[in-house]
């Protein structure tokens, strides 16, 4: 244990995953057209530039699991932060289509890696009784990496400093948050929960004790749990599709159904619905965007605060009705009115939209699937869920704009789509989505094998 961190140097740092995670999301949006007409590109390699990341999170997502798992945390999360130096300084000096997608598959290597490893670090290095608020910096870190993408995208576009053109100065500029999250690995410490499983009790105690030195966790109390969950018959893989299947089900539910709700259509194409759809011009479209994501962000923070008063299921509950809502709302009004009077309703029952998901399925989603899967299977579970979220990212990215194009640019037809989705997300919490507010990592766990 490094006694001259803060408890929150190394929450924040831990999260910092999140924040590559947002950053690339964000900034290959600015990014894009600038690099197709450079390298006179056609829509559909465009399109796979942009898509290509998604094939390496899905690959990092689900072999980072296994690894976290035999080798620790900390460790995986460092390699993350070198893969993520490796492909921002690769699509930085890219000449072409190839040698860009190769950067963009070690950059979803990496991000990957981060969506499954942090959610679990952050869930083992919380006391139960803040584990909702902590591990929502996971989202909030998203949701700040994607405000600064759009930051950095507005700032170099068109300064091409130093002979330099400015999309490059924008995909170089995440070295900064890489080279962050690798100092953080270097002086971060390992789960206690993982030196338990490797017999190391001496060190994870000394890390509990530091952790919960302003908290009134016990953690020798803790240890001792940590201890007898350890103890337990281990099933290695067997154990998911056993005991940890509830898990199992939950979180890939959770995941395809945090994107199948529209989120990343509104992320990375929000600029083209109001181009296409309503007629904007370009610059106003991405200036909504960044209001879009200072509202994001600035709701996760308020999630950050509410996220331990609240049941996980109440507040799932409350975002899928709010999205529900204004996103049936934003269909009925397309579908009925003029282009010239929904525009204005459309961006603020967007925002409505946006609320609701910050609020609940943004940071709730990753907060869970950090904590819902026992120890000894935890890194792998975690993987799974993160190659869903890849999974149904996939699905919206590459259908949204065919969507938008089946309804004659008419933007309430995907939206409606989404809809029902959050419909749908009602039904699957009330039914497969347990509660885990207030309860250690252990108490969940046992309330598993006691159900298996």
């Amino acid at each position: 244990m490094r006694p001259r961190l803060s408890t929150t140097f190394i929450f924040v740092f831990g999260a910092l995953g999140g924040l590559l995670f947002g950053f690339d999301t964000g900034i290959i949006s600015g990014a894009s057209p600038l690099i197709e007409a450079n390298f006179k590109l056609g829509i559909a390699e465009t399109g796979f530039i942009t898509s290509s990341v998604l094939i390496g999170s899905s690959v990092g997502a689900l072999g980072v699991g296994p690894l976290a798992d035999r080798y620790g945390r900390r460790k995986l999360l460092i390699l993350a932060a070198v893969l993520f130096l490796l492909g921002s300084s690769l699509s930085m000096v890219a000449v072409g289509f190839g040698s860009m997608i190769v950067a963009r598959i070690i950059l979803g290597l990496a991000v990957g890696s981060a969506s499954a490893l942090t959610p679990a670090y952050l869930a083992e290095l919380a006391p139960a009784d803040r584990r909702g608020s902590l591990g929502t910096m996971f989202q909030l870190m998203i949701t700040l990496g994607i405000l600064l993408a759009y930051v950095s995208n507005l700032g170099f576009l068109g300064h091409n400093l130093l002979g330099v053109r400015d999309w490059r100065w924008m995909l170089g500029s995440a070295l900064i948050p890489a080279a962050a999250l690798l100092i953080g690995g270097l002086l971060l410490p390992e789960s206690p929960r993982y030196l338990v499983e490797r017999g190391q009790v001496d060190a994870a105690r000394q890390v509990l004790t530091y952790l919960r030195q302003q908290s009134d966790v016990d953690p020798n109390a803790e240890l001792a749990d940590i201890q007898e969950i350890a103890h337990q018959p281990r099933g290695g893989i067997k154990m998911l599709f056993t005991i940890a299947r509830p898990a199992v089900v939950a979180a890939i539910g959770i995941m395809l159904l945090q994107q199948l709700v529209g989120i990343n259509s509104v992320i990375y194409f929000l600029p083209q619905v109001f181009i296409k759809g309503f007629g904007f011009a370009e610059n106003s479209a991405i200036w909504i965007s960044v209001g879009i994501g200072v509202v994001n962000f600035l709701v996760t923070i308020l999630a950050y605060g509410v996220m331990d008063k609240f049941n996980r299921k109440t507040l799932l509950d409350f975002g899928s009705i709010v999205m529900a809502g204004s996103l049936g709302v934003l269909a009925v009004l397309n579908f009925t009115l003029s282009i010239h009077q929904t525009a204005i309703p459309t961006m603020i029952l967007i925002a409505v939209y946006i609320f609701g998901f910050a609020i609940s399925w943004g940071p709730i989603a990753w907060v869970m699937i950090g904590e819902i899967f026992p120890l000894s299977v935890r890194g792998i579970g975690s993987s799974i869920g993160s190659a869903a979220n890849w999974i149904g990212n996939f699905i919206v990215s590459q259908f949204f704009l065919v969507l938008l194009s089946a309804f004659h640019n008419n933007v309430g037809g995907p939206f409606a789509i989404f809809a029902v989705f959050a419909v749908l997300s009602l039904v699957f919490v009330h039914y497969l989505v347990p509660e885990t507010r207030g309860k250690s990592l252990e108490q969940i766990e046992m309330d598993l094998r006691h159900e298996a």
